[in-house]
């Protein structure tokens, strides 16, 4: 399907559930408006749903890239009402499933064997169905229960159709829109398609589920269900089936009698672990793919599962990001204009002194209410917008945190919603900064480079001496490719003057040759005296010849 049928489709599709009007603010979508004038869906809508329901059906009727927005939106209820969080929640594990018998089919194939061959039982309805794939319980053979991940039929076909689409938007705003060159919209929609891509492969996502349980072996804080890697193939993966809560069944966790307070706290905890200690965090964690175990109400743990999108951030992003987060807390405006300028977010020329001002402006107003009533997340839509005039560029890097620290908010305050984000989150930074940049980090970085150096030690002298030649040889070196360019430089000179010489001395030969050919015309346009005209071609000649003449020089 060619990127304008499907840009039809989608507006169709959109006035199909009453919802066309969202493509007003896209000026360079406005031709396609007319397509909904002649829409028999809009001559016929259905009013019975609501609002959130028409834009939850829509969402699921455009496809798997839409719904992934819509699970994220989900999470937000301080930004969205009530009603459209509740039916976009839906979309979490409640996607409309594919039949049981190509689920088989796929199952089989990517085995190599009958399913009665694999496992002893094969739940046939369907556990949870998301956007990407669906679940079925089973039991293993050798006893084991289990759950069984199957990736949609013909998904990379719909998802690759629908990033083109998105990559067509964003080429047509990298040419007309302003904010382009700060947004980065072409750089977005392939971060997003390598990793929505990246989700379809089930090994890999064993294998990041794999890594994640290594690092939370024995945490009281996350527990991450066992891989058999033995059933696990692109397109399908089996793993330890857990027996927890959803987190979002605030009545069933209340029932439980689970401390939501130490739970809300320690998500945030568990986030900036992953961030910080692990460099190594869990990208979709929305409410559908995080479970509580009941074991321990009092001190109650997290159950992770969907370990598709996984994040990691260089060691200068993260110390960025910390130190702009303990200013943050510390209301410290000018340090965290300063490692804006500093980290390359903005330009280098920015005056720091009005960009801290701007930021003031921003963040004072929400340090007068309770720290506990301050939304991060309303902080960071104030901040990037405040950055716009100071052209502030979008980080692609950053855009799975950002995503996964708005879930991590949003699911917090769902829990707990005198949750203190901020008083949560100083100590495990301040703390992480210490040993990053003290004293301790110092030691630590000897203490893990001790083994080189020990065993380079020796070589030390040779390779002093080796370097120095070397330095030596490329001053020389450097000098010779000075004398090349200054050479280089010259001829480039010359070169222009022959070209200037030779331009000049051509005109003023033509236009002599010109004149001559008018001969018979000087008493009209000169006067009557034969001599004129003769003598002025005359005198454009010979400079035209001696130009020409010294071009070749």
């Amino acid at each position: 399907m060619s990127r304008l049928s499907r840009l039809i489709t989608i507006n169709f599709t959109l006035a199909r559930y009453g919802l066309d009007e969202i493509l007003a603010p896209l000026p360079f979508l406005g031709p396609l408006r007319w397509l909904s004038w002649i829409n028999p869906f809009n001559w016929f809508r259905n009013d019975d749903l609501t609002q959130a329901e028409r834009l939850r059906l829509c969402i699921e009727d455009l496809g798997p890239i839409f719904i992934k927005f819509g699970q994220m939106l989900s999470t937000r209820r301080d930004l969205l009402p009530d009603e459209i969080v509740e039916e976009l929640g839906k979309l979490l594990d409640r996607v409309p499933p594919f039949p049981l018998d190509q689920a088989r089919d796929i199952l089989q194939q990517q085995l190599g064997m009958p399913i009665e061959q694999a496992f002893s039982s094969f739940d046939e309805e369907v556990l949870a169905s998301a956007s990407i794939a669906q679940v079925y319980a089973a039991t293993l053979c050798s006893g084991e229960d289990v759950v069984v991940k199957i990736v949609r039929p013909n998904i990379e076909a719909r998802i690759r159709r629908d990033v083109d689409v998105l990559m067509l938007i964003a080429e047509m705003a990298d040419r007309y829109w302003s904010e382009a060159s700060r947004v980065k919209p072409i750089e977005i929609v392939h971060e997003f398609e390598k990793t929505i891509i990246n989700e379809l492969d089930l090994v890999r996502e064993a294998a990041n589920a794999n890594e994640l349980r290594r690092h939370f072996q024995g945490s009281a804080d996350l527990y991450v269900p066992e891989v058999y890697w033995d059933y696990c193939k692109p397109r399908v993966m089996v793993i330890e089936r857990i027996q927890g809560i959803p987190v979002s069944d605030i009545e069933q966790l209340k029932a439980q009698n689970i401390n939501l307070e130490v739970l809300s706290r320690k998500g945030v905890e568990v986030f900036f672990t992953q961030v910080y200690q692990n460099n190594y965090f869990h990208a979709d964690m929305h409410p559908g793919n995080i479970f509580v175990s009941p074991d321990n109400p009092d001190n109650p743990k997290y159950i992770a599962v969907d370990f598709g999108i996984m994040g990691s951030l260089s060691t200068a992003d993260q110390r960025y990001l910390a130190e702009n987060f303990v200013a943050f807390f510390n209301r410290d405006y000018r340090r965290v204009a300063e490692l804006h300028v500093d980290s390359g977010w903005v330009d280098r020329d920015t005056r720091i002194d009005e960009f801290e001002a701007s930021i003031r402006a921003v963040c004072e107003p929400l340090f007068q209410r309770p720290l506990a009533e301050i939304s991060f997340g309303h902080l960071l839509l104030r901040l990037f917008q405040t950055a716009r005039r100071f052209n502030m560029e979008i980080q692609p890097q950053l855009l799975l945190l950002q995503k996964t620290l708005l879930h991590i908010e949003g699911l917090g305050r769902q829990l707990y919603p005198q949750l203190d984000l901020w008083d949560t989150a100083k100590p495990f930074l301040e703390r992480w900064l210490s040993e990053q940049l003290g004293v301790r980090a110092l030691l630590k970085g000897f203490k893990k480079n001790l083994p080189y150096i020990a065993e380079n030690l020796p070589d030390l002298p040779q390779l002093a001496f080796k370097t120095l030649q070397k330095i030596a040889n490329d001053e020389f070196e450097f000098e010779l490719n000075a004398k090349q360019m200054a050479a280089i430089r010259s001829e480039i000179r010359r070169a222009n003057r022959r070209s200037i010489r030779a331009i000049i001395g051509s005109s003023l030969v033509v236009s002599s040759v010109l004149i001559a050919a008018l001969d018979g015309l000087a008493p009209i346009m000169i006067g009557r005296d034969p001599i004129v005209l003769p003598l002025l071609s005359g005198i454009l000649l010979i400079p035209g010849i001696y130009l020409l003449s010294r071009s070749g020089d």
